[in-house]
């Protein structure tokens, strides 16, 4: 959580809150705003659903909540189409979920460079989806 907008890395663009980049008027968030908790927490339970229905409509496997709550947090952060394109689908539905959960991993790059804060938050989805 950051009450104050800013850009997560070099390149990228403003963020506040828990990664919200989108204000609720649809204009970009813009360097110099603010928010507060109560906002903030109220702004991600307004979109969590979106997230929440992707995981489901693109992997339509049983999963344990744990494996679920990964990947609506995966979602969240890279998008529902990149999510659902990814390789992590394939995998569910061949019901390979060991392989699923370790192609989180993968996903801690930003313009083709890997991040330190990407590969902390991947390797800490990748823990919630294995069950750890």
């Amino acid at each position: 959580y950051r009450d104050n907008a800013y850009i997560p890395v070099p390149g990228d663009v403003a963020t506040i809150g828990f990664g919200e980049t989108i204000n609720p008027d649809g204009t970009r968030v813009l360097l110099g705003q603010r928010t507060t908790p109560e906002k903030a927490l109220k702004r991600l339970g307004e979109h969590v659903e979106v997230y929440e229905e992707a995981v489901r409509t693109c992997a339509p496997v049983p999963m344990y909540q744990y494996e679920f709550d990964a990947y609506v947090s995966l979602s969240y952060n890279i998008g529902t189409n990149a999510f659902c394109k990814s390789t992590i689908i394939t995998k569910l539905k061949l019901y390979d979920y060991a392989a699923a959960c370790k192609e989180i991993l993968k996903w801690d790059k930003f313009k083709g460079r890997a991040l330190p804060g990407l590969t902390k938050r991947r390797t800490e989805e990748y823990k919630i989806c294995i069950g750890e």
